[in-house]
């Protein structure tokens, strides 16, 4: 059976669609899962303790203590589980979650987890649309966890539109396919930059850009789910990642990075080089914060050593990806980088497309080789990744 042997813990919350839990227990159970289910105390008015403890074949929790004083100890619920399914996860309890509030019993056991967190939020459209959902949600994958988006249909308010909880088997499919993806990548070094880089004028002014590091982590995370030992090397970024198949290194500058990455690039089976590296450096950096005296300020800036064009140069088995973004002349721009650098592929983004480039969570690319050109319509900077992968695996296989 697909899931034979996996512990899922599902966390309801008190929405119209904790009903749909019971037909998801069931197919749980049916796949050959474990899953016990913890709820709210409000969830109980939608869906009862004894339907689902009669499918799960377990007692179903939604208080720190059972009636008899014993302690229902969250922190081992959040251990046993493989896996731990926040469905239906309302916008109350979503924002509890991203922000570290912990008032009932489900809330501690998320806030336990050591395991790959899912979230299946349900609410109503204006709700879902609201942009502090939409910036939780953004948190929430932020902090490494699988948002399964909420489809459009009839809502309970007899609105229509999208906040619906994905059906039941949507649900199964996504997380059946977590536990079965297929590791592509088993056995392959991959060295990833991402973020900016600042580069010092005084103690407290740096040279740098917009760059969050969003793209790089994606990448890191999609790589190491396909099996890929990583590598990231991350300029001054606020994005995090916690997998046990990710080193993580912090540099500052671009020549803390050029000298991370050629600690490992002779050994790196894929490089792909995100990071938006500044081309300039202040030539002198001055030893205390400076006054502003005059109208202008004048700084002589020196070129940084070229990172991925070095990388070109000593390429010898890497397949090397590289990025360009672009405001003009973005093809002609990009396949001049490809070529000059000595790149496998090139990936383009536009500062021209709505939705592309720094700081947000979603990109529109281009990917280029010296003999062919494939376009993606906008998606998340996590689908951005697999397509990039996909593509990097198929010319390997070549």
């Amino acid at each position: 059976m697909t899931l034979q042997g996996k512990n899922i813990l599902i966390c309801v919350s008190g929405g119209i669609a904790a009903y749909k839990i019971t037909y998801l227990v069931r197919d749980f159970i049916k796949k050959g899962a474990e899953v016990q289910v913890v709820m709210t105390p409000s969830a109980e008015n939608f869906v009862s303790k004894l339907t689902l403890s009669t499918l799960s074949k377990k007692p179903v929790f939604s208080d720190f203590y059972c009636e008899n004083g014993t302690w229902n100890n969250h922190v081992e619920l959040a251990l046993w589980a493989d896996v731990i399914l926040m469905a239906p996860c309302t916008a109350n309890t979503l924002a509890k979650m991203v922000h570290g509030m912990c008032d009932n019993l489900v809330l501690a056991t998320y806030m336990s987890a050591k395991c790959p967190v899912f979230i299946a939020p349900a609410m109503d459209l204006d709700m879902y649309q609201h942009p502090s959902t939409k910036q939780n949600l953004e948190l929430a994958e932020d902090f490494g966890h699988h948002v399964i988006p909420a489809e459009f249909g009839e809502l309970a308010s007899g609105l229509s539109g999208q906040g619906r909880m994905a059906e039941p088997e949507t649900i199964s499919q996504i997380i059946e396919e977590f536990f079965n993806a297929k590791k592509t990548l088993a056995g392959k070094t991959v060295l990833i930059t991402a973020g900016p880089t600042h580069e010092q004028i005084d103690p407290v002014r740096f040279i740098g850009n917009h760059s969050s590091g969003k793209m790089g982590f994606a990448i890191a995370e999609e790589a190491a789910k396909r099996g890929a030992k990583v590598i990231l090397i991350s300029g001054p970024s606020a994005e995090n990642i916690n997998h046990e198949n990710i080193a993580v290194y912090r540099v500052k500058s671009a020549k803390e990075m050029f000298s991370k990455v050629f600690e490992f690039y002779e050994n790196v089976d894929i490089a792909i080089a995100s990071a938006a590296v500044a081309d300039y450096a202040p030539k002198d950096i001055a030893s205390e914060k400076i006054k502003k005296k005059e109208d202008f300020l004048t700084l002589d800036l020196v070129k940084n050593s070229d990172i991925l064009k070095t990388m070109g140069e000593q390429k010898k088995h890497q397949f090397l990806v590289g990025f360009a973004l672009e405001t003009e002349n973005e093809e002609e721009n990009a396949k001049g980088k490809l070529l000059k650098k000595n790149l496998n592929m090139i990936v383009l983004n536009s500062l021209r497309d709505e939705g592309a480039g720094f700081q947000g969570s979603t990109n529109k690319i281009k990917i280029l080789t010296s003999d062919s050109l494939l376009e993606f319509p906008l998606k998340s900077k996590k689908e951005v990744a697999k397509d990039l992968l996909n593509f990097v695996e198929e010319k390997m296989v070549k």
